[in-house]
Formats: C-alpha cells, structure tokens, sequence
C-alpha cells in the first residue's frame, strides 16, 4: 500500500534523504528509526505530499504522491510531530472543521465523530479549547483527526509524545487492534514502543537505510537489546 523508490531530498547543502526505497503492505507496522536528523520526517512530510522530492517517487495506495497528491492524501492520516490545530478551536469544533476539510458530511459524520472521540479517549475535553489542553492531550486530539476518515494508511510521526505511561500503552493497543487492516509507519525514539506495536523496522542515518529488518531478527543477529542494535548500528555508520 506504499511504495518508496528512490527518493532523493536537499536543503541548500545538506542531502537530507539519499536514495531511499521500502514498501509497506497491508497489515504491516513499520518502525522507522534513526538520530535526529536522520532524515525520517523529511520521508514522511514527502508521503504526506507537503515536500515534493528532488527525484525519486512514492505511491500511497496505488496513487503517485507526483501524479495524485489529493488522492492520496485522502487515502492516508498523518499526525506530524508537532501537530498544528486552532488553538482558539475547541476539540469538537476543530474535529467538525476536519470533517468539513475530508468532507465528511451528515450521518457519516455522527458516526465518525461517535468512533474517533472514545477511540481515543478524548470525551472529557471535547468542548475544551485546543489551548487549554495538556501536551498529551493535545496529542490525542492530533491522533484523533488523522484517524476521523478511517484511512487505508497511517503516518505517526512520535505518537505517544506527551503522552503519561498509562495513555502510551492505550494508543499501542490501539495501533495493535487498526494493524491487521491498514499500513503503518511508525516514526519514534522509543525502542520499546518499537517491539510493542512494529512487525518491520528499518532504521536511517544521514538520509541513508542502514537496515531493514524485524525487531526480533535484529535482536538475534547482535544478540543484545533494541537500544544496542540501535547504538551499534548507527555508531557504526558514523565512524
């Protein structure tokens, strides 16, 4: 359901991603790691078809981030690291304007709206303004519209950021229970949350994969924890 080949992306001097190529498919939970500066948001805003790639090309079902940027952005959600929203809005009036945005109208949108705002647990703030709330909150409400049109594909960029242990582990189970019918990337620095909710990971450094792999093969291969498959890998790389 996405397909990267070749994706090449610069700012002035700096390659920030250099020939990267991966497939996800249905039923897939890919975690997608690397420093900072890796070059992992730069893949996703180019998925999300808010940076065009210097060359190279992706598709999100079937359609060609180039070729069909509406397209696929209707066939995908992404929360972005540092999800914007109206802060003046309250929770319902901002998930009501994203309905409007995905034109979800009507009995179709009672019946999002009834989906999404338990799914992620946001019933208490509903009628908060976006200001008011605390960071993992506002977090939920950024999972909250990238989920509110059911889309085939799902690009979360640090999920549980903000988020207090109890929250974190209620949106992995959710990422466990949506898995088996969507494609997922998941972008994170948690090597833990990695072996909880991702069946692949690839892992990046100076725009470049350095593997891609399952979590368990990773942990056999070094015979050590995530943290220090993750350690090795890219130290190696540096050095």
């Amino acid at each position: 359901m996405i397909e990267v080949k070749e994706l090449r992306r610069s700012f002035g001097p700096i390659v920030a991603v250099d020939g990267v190529s991966f497939s996800v498919e249905k039923g897939d939970v890919l975690g997608f790691l690397g420093p900072n500066g890796a070059g992992k948001t730069t893949v996703m805003r180019i998925l999300a078809c808010f940076l065009t790639p210097d060359s190279g090309t992706a598709s999100v079902c079937g359609y060609d981030i180039l070729k069909k940027p509406v397209q696929v952005r209707r066939s995908l959600g992404y929360l972005a690291e540092n999800a914007p929203a109206y802060n003046e809005m309250t929770v319902g009036a901002f998930l009501n304007f994203v309905c409007d945005a995905r034109q979800i109208t009507g009995s179709k949108r009672k019946q999002s709206l009834d989906r999404i705002v338990p799914m992620c647990a946001i019933e208490s703030v509903y009628h908060q303004t976006i200001e008011t709330l605390s960071k993992g909150y506002q977090r939920r409400v950024g999972l909250a519209q990238a989920l509110i049109h059911d889309p085939d594909v799902l690009i979360l960029d640090e999920p549980t950021d903000g988020l207090d242990p109890n929250q974190k582990y209620e949106v992995r189970k959710l990422i466990n229970k949506m898995a088996k019918d969507k494609s997922i990337i998941v972008s994170t620095h948690i090597l833990e949350e990695v072996e909880a909710v991702c069946s692949r990971m690839i892992i990046i450094s100076r725009g470049r994969i350095l593997v891609d792999s399952t979590p368990e093969k990773l942990k056999e291969k070094y015979r050590c924890s995530l943290d220090e498959v993750f350690r090795k890998i890219t130290r190696a790389k540096v050095a």
